[in-house]
């Protein structure tokens, strides 16, 4: 079926932009336009999608999400348009053009086909693969990474299968062979692969190299391996257990907290994680009018299993940096490297897409784990029944990093339905309530997080937030499809009244390690300053206060510095001194923010060279970086 223009202007306008069609205003550059061509081209089974140019997002008013600006040379633009589509990417794109009017100004209708296979993947040839190409997930352009080429050309090869060099059967822990065999029988006490000897039984799973059959491969390493030859062969590769005083990731880096490291093989790790946790967990108990024995009501612990698991299982092994469990006093957040391979909008929905299918097989063998896709709606049900707030879930491609939110507040107990009587008067549904908990809880929100609350589609949650946002209990921040929430002026009033106060460790973990990324560590000290500086002398830029030294060093750079190492230097010296916000970092170095976080500060981040001072939500209205010391 074939759109007109105004037909798809009432679309926007009642859904705002999905994975088929894209908006343009005549500000955008001719690169984004591109990159859109592109994702559509690319993304298996889409079929293709609609751009069209002229339509830009209306931010000042309440109904209208986008308004018509019109193409002011409609016949220029189609000639450049054919023309980059002809020699931008490693194949020529072939696009249907045509001129159509909406409110009597001209806009431009734009079709891109999806590719045949054999032509996959499209790629910009100045980027080359695997960031030159894109995908179409939700309605966003995403630069691909080594997962999507596997997509391209239909690689059966899993990663979880490559051989680990220096590996052998010897580095099988014994203990751990022999927890899979139990688990196995409860769940099958009749399965073929419990009569197998050892090394029949490593090759059975999958855990072995084809080429070596006394070489392990990375699923037989992390699944059956001892420490310390995960360590040596992937030294960050380990899930770290992290316990955080207050409801914030820690800003003062005097601040106590604890931190344990595990590694070990994962049939075993799950169950350390997880006894690590539950230790340090509040436990309360209800006893009904009906009941004899009171009934525990803390987090469900097949809830934090399943989560749990799921890190595990379908993390990325490609990314070095560990798995983190970071257990404030209100929540638990799980942030796993490794972007979710199925899109965010279907999270929750039937059926899995596995990055480790090896990895995965073991755990579905052992019942730890389902792999019909169900898990995260396992987990909401699980929560729900224990009368929790619903999990929420973050997966960024552009962070390759996935977030599972576990709140440890009572969804909605007498204490919260006190303190939203003060909000009668606005008349909101339960899952309008539920928002205003979870923002006095973590400090903001989004459309995904509170769809995953509510459980409903994009229109149903963009109407509610809307309506919270007219009401002045919400304030938008960000455009288009970054939009989130923070507390408004109706609602900030109220955010004095703390519902789960910082409490003391009431747990120490039994190992604690070197805290956390080296948070603790203070910056080094220049032992011998250069001749002629005092390198205690202090300037304050931005209300900042930094050395003269590091001054000299910004003074020094180029308006276009070339020299990346230099930059990065010099941000990491900044960030040591305190943490700083983006805004910040650019005012300081008379650099644009734009660039400055897409050129460096993400990159960092990625490379652990900086760390968020919000993980948890990487819009958060407050981000700002802190500088690795450990790194």
């Amino acid at each position: 079926m074939r759109y007109t223009a105004q037909e798809l202007y009432d679309i926007l306008n009642d859904q705002d932009e999905c994975d088929w069609i894209e908006a343009k205003g005549g500000s955008e550059s001719s690169h984004s336009v591109m990159e859109t061509v592109c994702s559509y081209c690319n993304e298996p089974g889409l079929r293709g999608g609609y751009i069209i140019m002229g339509v830009a997002e209306e931010t000042g008013s309440e109904n209208q999400l986008y308004k018509v600006v019109g193409v002011n040379d409609p016949d220029k633009f189609q000639r450049d348009f054919v023309s980059q589509c002809s020699s931008m990417f490693n194949f020529p794109v072939r696009a249907d053009v045509s001129v159509e009017k909406i409110n009597k100004k001209n806009v431009l209708m734009i079709w891109i086909d999806e590719l045949p296979h054999r032509q996959k993947p499209l790629y910009f040839k100045t980027d080359g693969l695997p960031g030159g190409a894109m995908r179409r997930i939700g309605s966003t352009d995403q630069h691909c990474t080594e997962d999507d080429l596997h997509i391209f050309y239909q690689d059966q090869t899993s990663f979880d299968q490559t051989p680990v060099s220096g590996s052998s059967i010897d580095d099988v822990d014994d203990s751990a062979l022999k927890r899979y065999r139990s688990l196995r029988r409860n769940v099958n006490p009749v399965a073929e692969e419990l009569i197998y000897e050892d090394d029949e039984l490593l090759q059975a799973l999958g855990c072995v190299s084809k080429e070596n059959k006394t070489q392990l491969n990375l699923a037989g390493l992390l699944l059956f391996g001892y420490s310390k030859a995960q360590r040596s062969n992937y030294p960050m590769i380990r899930a770290d257990y992290i316990r955080i005083p207050g409801n914030n990731w820690i800003a003062n880096p005097d601040d106590r907290f604890t931190s344990i490291d595990m590694r070990g093989s994962l049939i075993l790790l799950i169950y350390r994680l997880i006894d690590a946790i539950n230790a340090d967990l509040p436990k309360g108990f209800l006893l009904d009018d009906n009941q004899i024995q009171a009934q525990s009501v803390g987090l469900p612990m097949k809830a934090l299993r399943e989560a749990l698991v799921n890190a595990l299982m379908h993390r990325s092994y490609r990314e070095h940096r560990p798995t983190q469990v970071i257990r404030y006093d209100n929540r638990i957040e799980i942030i796993n490297p490794g972007f979710s391979l199925k899109p965010k909008e279907k999270l929750g929905e039937p059926g899995s897409e596995t990055r480790n299918p090896f990895i995965a097989a073991v755990f579905h063998d052992t019942n730890l784990a389902e792999t019909k896709g169900s898990g995260i709606r396992s987990m909401r049900k699980l929560m729900e029944d224990a009368h929790l707030a619903p999990p929420t879930f973050d997966s960024s491609r552009q962070d390759n990093q996935f977030t599972a939110r576990l709140l440890l507040h009572h969804f909605l107990d007498n204490k919260d339905i006190a303190w939203l009587e003060q909000f009668e008067e606005f008349t909101l549904n339960d899952a309008q309530k539920q928002a205003l908990i979870f923002m006095r809880e973590v400090g903001a929100i989004d459309n995904l997080t509170y769809r995953q609350m509510a459980d409903c589609d994009v229109l149903h949650a963009s109407n509610d937030l809307r309506a919270l946002k007219v009401h002045k209990l919400f304030n938008a921040k960000g455009k288009g499809k970054a939009t989130y929430y923070v507390a408004g002026n109706n609602l900030s009033v109220y955010l004095n009244e703390i519902s789960t106060p910082p409490s003391e460790i009431s747990t120490l973990p039994p190992e604690i390690s070197a805290p956390v990324q080296g948070l603790s560590a203070p910056p080094p000290e220049i032992s011998t300053p250069p001749t002629g500086k005092d390198a205690s002398k202090k300037v304050v830029v931005e209300g900042v206060e930094i050395p003269v030294l590091i001054v000299d060093e910004i003074n020094s750079l180029k308006q276009r510095e070339h020299d990346e190492e230099k930059m990065k230097a010099i941000v990491k010296k900044l960030c040591a001194i305190q943490t700083l916000s983006a805004n910040t970092i650019s005012k300081i170095l008379n650099k644009g923010e734009g660039y400055l976080k897409r050129k460096y500060l993400s990159q960092m981040v990625k490379n652990n060279e900086l760390i968020y001072l919000h993980p948890d939500m990487i819009n958060h209205p407050e981000q700002a970086y802190m500088t690795n010391t450990k790194k």
